[in-house]
């Protein structure tokens, strides 16, 4: 509201005007029923939705049951699996370290010149090992152990985080030549994990969450347990779809390429942390988020930690039997989340969950003045 104060013969008279901050009713329904008709779609039990535009939250909302058999409901603070939108948070972990100088992306990791030395698997190491660097583990151009059937990450279950790597080293081999081919590796992004650890003398959790999470205000994110009983207060209960067991993996181990819970909320609060953008102040310098959302030789269309397109717009998906995620940061300066507890395999329910992001975009008229952070 505005107020203006005038004379007017001999008296004093004042002038409002009002003006609506906030969304147009019926924008307000048809983002809803777009959720809804998605959620329909699917099957989906929940889902909760975070949009910011210009560094500002203007919409978060919360949709379904968290909980079916209490009836429990999503709450816009709930907490869900993010799968590999952990990628993302990652990689500027890495940056960061690049930042306080306590790695570069030309660094070798294993080898007695790398960053991990030869504390993982026999050697002397198989072909082309000691030549992977930190870069071409965070574009997924390492050479191999790829997410497919034979995916790394979801063999030998039983093995802690040093003795998968240390297996993979000693029964692995590459298939490429390091920073030839693009091959998308879950397991590259846990070595990242480690090499995390390793320059920064912190558990990968602690340091994610004193140098990235902190400094963005995020409080409540945190690596998720593999159990429905190791499941937080806040978090929802996932559900598979097709006999698929949500609580079946070793998610924690998972970590680095794919172990978080966050609320949709947190999730935009970090993307506008690292959008580029001047509108909140970013938790890495400029050259470093131009070279984080820089694509490889090997790959247009992927960065580190990082989809992208020539917009530029960034983003990561993600998906676990039991739940879908989304990120994005687009060009026109919105970053926005969304996350569902459920997913569907042999489905387009990733790309249809981005796509419902866009459309919730397209469907506003006139976006909120307001923050909601």
């Amino acid at each position: 509201m505005q107020v203006s104060g005038y004379s007017e013969g001999g008296e004093t008279s004042f002038a409002g005007i009002w003006e609506s901050r906030g969304f147009d009713g019926n924008d307000l329904d048809e983002m809803a029923k777009l959720v809804e008709a998605f959620m329909t779609k699917y099957s989906v039990p929940g889902a909760s939705v975070a949009v910011a535009k210009d560094g500002r939250l203007v919409y978060a909302r919360a949709f379904g049951q968290a909980d079916q058999s209490s009836g429990r409901r999503v709450g816009v603070k709930s907490l869900f699996r993010i799968a590999s939108v952990a990628k993302p948070i990652t990689s500027v972990a890495v940056m960061k370290l690049a930042e306080q100088g306590k790695l570069t992306l030309s660094d070798a990791v294993f080898g007695s010149k790398g960053l991990l030395g030869t504390t993982y698997g026999k050697t002397p190491y198989g072909t082309n090992i000691e030549k992977i660097t930190v870069q071409q583990l965070l574009e997924h151009t390492s050479g191999g152990w790829m997410n497919d059937n034979n995916d790394p990450m979801f063999a030998q279950p039983n093995l802690n985080h040093a003795q998968l790597i240390s297996w993979v080293l000693d029964n692995r081999p590459l298939d490429n030549t390091p920073g030839s081919n693009y091959a998308y590796s879950n397991f590259g992004y846990s070595v990242l994990g480690r090499t995390i650890e390793k320059v920064s003398g912190q558990s990968y959790e602690d340091y994610v969450k004193t140098n990235v999470l902190a400094p963005a205000g995020i409080s409540n994110m945190h690596v998720a347990g593999n159990t429905l009983a190791d499941r937080r207060p806040d978090e929802v209960v996932y559900y598979g779809q097709n006999g698929e067991d949500p609580y079946g993996m070793q998610v924690r181990r998972m970590d680095s390429h794919g172990g978080w819970v966050a609320s949709a909320i947190d999730l935009v609060r970090f993307a506008v942390r690292v959008d580029g953008f001047p509108t909140k102040p970013d938790l890495l310098s400029s050259s470093s988020i131009t070279t984080m959302t820089t694509a490889s030789s090997a790959n247009s269309g992927y960065a580190k930690g990082w989809g992208v397109n020539t917009a530029p717009n960034w983003w990561h998906i993600g998906n676990l039997p039991g739940n879908t995620s989304v990120l994005v940061r687009t060009s026109g300066g919105f970053c926005w989340a969304a996350l569902i507890n459920t997913w569907r395999r042999d489905s387009n329910i990733e790309e249809d969950l981005d796509t419902l992001m866009w459309d919730i975009h397209n469907s506003v008229s006139v976006w909120p003045t307001y923050d909601l952070f």
